[in-house]
């Protein structure tokens, strides 16, 4: 039966427990991790969120009640020990445990809750993972995701204690906004005072940050829960937490970038004891995709993609040849040492990794230790080759792959090779840290499919300066004040200085195919705001998960968030989303149409 604490008072968590403590009397609380009954000796492991302190039951010290009392104790017990600490001596110390010097004999214990055999070994990283996700409270005892918790806490305090120190406010915006469709699917909530509208999840504090530069409040922060409705992935979510920060009388990107490399140069040195460079790269987004195939690029290894038209654009071999004068380009990664280390059969699997990318096919051309191998020999000249191996700087034992197609095609299909292979061959180390600003971004970019332009970050982006005569003649060359953070490959934050002209605001709004009705509609309070007085401004927001991932070291945002979504969009520990009654649903003047799905 469970016992009550009855005022008992826990002395320290159980990996506080040292040798400076050896003789003092401690009251420990936590889970019974590990337990071994060798008849007139128990050792028990116990163990909280700091760590875990072996518990001995000696009957030299402790009664046979006690002792009887110990040996019910079964694994996932919630008990409270008290007890003196004493040095382990000589096969006992463990020096894989933090208090693996000393031990705490039990005089008293107390077993507050008991605990059913867990569907699963607490502690166990190879468990199945939705088993896992499914009794999450059970895998957040996980010594790694508290580990990754405590990190993300750590993290949340340098924020707020680096941001205040700049002279930021934290200020709250609403969680129940207006819908503003550009962009990802809002997630909507239905209003019961106002049958029939609904309000919008905040997929940014975008536009409520601005009106907070507008108000007057100079300097703002928030760590803001957003949500947008889009497909999951290893570092997506559907709702996310963003560190969010917004500075008026700004111009210039510069300004922005520089207060916020203070924050990850912080962050950095106390969370891992990485010093990162005081200014991070500047890397232009027409730079990147050329030579990495993405606006994300990972700088931890080199295999930069090369451009090759000049060298085979007269080329016998006709897939080049075509390419080319179809108004594409061939382009090339080259594999240092990788030659031997891949076989035909992975090369056609590489082929048919980059089809997944929209290429039509790869091409191939290694120097090996025992002869070349070619895919595209028996079209081409000696010469020919020996061209190619030397404008890609080619040696004894490299192999290059190269893509003919479409530009985008085709470095947006080797950058995800370049990937590929750096992760398979051991390019970098995982405890590598490679910052970079990605800058001058396109401000407009053409959909294909709505038949218009669409902004490449938000509509309230500022263009170049010096383009601003190409919004009404050329919109796709205009420049954007945009910059993303990169680290290691993947986005961990992004910003732009923000339009402050209402006119300028019209102008874009017009280019993204408004009518003036349909931007009041959507933007009215924002527009009716620019009228008063607008300070140049501009900010930025960080993806906390994702730095948080980074930090830890993870492959996966799901273990640093606490109770994270799978793939669906679900939560499967409480079968979220679920139905509700229809009494809810008329409440909220909602009527469900229940859409079956068809067999497969």
């Amino acid at each position: 039966m469970a016992e009550l604490l009855n005022g008992q008072q826990r002395s320290m968590m159980c990996g506080e427990v040292s040798a400076n403590d050896i003789d003092k009397e401690l009251t420990l609380m936590g889970w019974v991790h590990r337990r071994r009954d060798l008849g007139g000796l128990i050792f028990l492991q116990l163990r909280d969120r700091s760590g875990i302190v072996q518990v001995v039951f000696d009957t030299d010290v402790c009664s046979h009640e006690l002792l009887e009392k110990a040996s019910t104790i079964k694994l996932e017990y919630v008990v409270s020990v008290v007890g003196k600490v004493r040095r382990r001596i000589g096969n006992n110390v463990n020096p894989n445990m933090k208090t693996g010097e000393v031990e705490v004999v039990a005089e008293q214990l107390k077993i507050l809750s008991e605990a059913d055999t867990t569907p699963f070994s607490v502690g166990d990283e190879n468990a199945n993972e939705m088993l896992r996700l499914k009794y999450r409270y059970l895998d957040l005892r996980r010594e790694k995701l508290q580990q990754n918790l405590v990190l993300r806490s750590k993290i949340c305090k340098i924020t707020r204690d680096y941001l205040s120190d700049h002279g930021f406010l934290e200020i709250e915006t609403p969680m129940l906004g207006r819908s503003s469709p550009e962009g990802a699917r809002d997630y909507l909530v239905p209003s019961r005072v106002h049958p029939g509208s609904f309000y919008a999840l905040p997929q940014s504090p975008q536009q409520y940050k601005q009106l907070l530069m507008i108000g007057g409040m100079d300097r703002y922060y928030q760590i803001a829960r957003c949500f947008r409705d889009e497909d999951l992935r290893a570092n997506r979510q559907p709702e996310f937490t963003q560190i969010d920060l917004e500075m008026s009388f700004v111009d210039q990107e510069e300004e922005v970038m520089q207060i916020t490399e203070g924050l990850l140069v912080k962050m950095f040195k106390e969370v891992r004891g990485v010093s990162l460079p005081e200014h991070f790269k500047r890397v232009p987004w027409t730079e990147c995709m050329n030579r990495y195939g993405s606006d994300k690029p990972d700088l931890r290894f080199g295999m930069e993609i090369q451009c090759l038209d000049e060298v085979v654009k007269d080329s016998n071999f006709v897939v080049f040849k075509n390419a080319i004068a179809d108004g594409g380009t061939v382009r090339a990664i080259v594999l240092e040492g990788g030659c031997d280390k891949l076989s035909r059969k992975e090369l056609d699997k590489l082929v048919e990794f980059v089809k997944t990318y929209k290429a039509k096919g790869l091409a191939w051309y290694g120097i090996g230790t025992e002869g070349t191998k070619c895919s595209f020999a028996k079209a081409v000249t000696e010469e020919e080759l020996a061209a190619i191996a030397n404008a890609l700087g080619m040696k004894q034992g490299d192999i290059a792959l190269f893509v003919a197609d479409k530009w985008e095609t085709a470095v947006v299909s080797l950058g995800a090779l370049r990937c590929n292979l750096a992760a398979r061959f051991g390019l970098y180390k995982s405890d590598d840290y490679a910052a970079l600003w990605v800058v001058d971004f396109p401000l407009f970019e053409y959909s294909e499919e709505e038949g218009r332009y669409v902004a490449k970050h938000h509509p309230f982006t500022s263009p170049m300066f010096e383009d601003l005569d190409l919004i009404d003649t050329d919109p796709g060359k205009v420049g954007a004040k945009a910059y993303d953070i990169v680290i290691n490959g993947m986005e961990a934050g992004g910003g732009s200085i923000r339009i402050y002209n209402s006119e300028l605001q019209t102008k874009m709004f017009e280019v993204l195919g408004f009518t003036d009705e349909k931007a009041y509609a959507q933007f009215g309070f924002l527009i009716d705001a620019f009228k008063y007085g607008v300070p140049p401004h501009g900010g930025m927001a960080y993806g906390l998960d994702r730095l948080t991932m980074i930090l830890a070291g993870r492959d996966s945002i799901r273990d640093v968030i606490a109770f994270p979504k799978v793939q669906n969009a679900s939560e499967i520990m409480t079968k979220s989303p679920g139905t509700v009654d229809d009494a809810q649903l008329k409440e909220l003047s909602i009527a469900v149409t229940a859409v079956e799905k068809d067999e497969e």
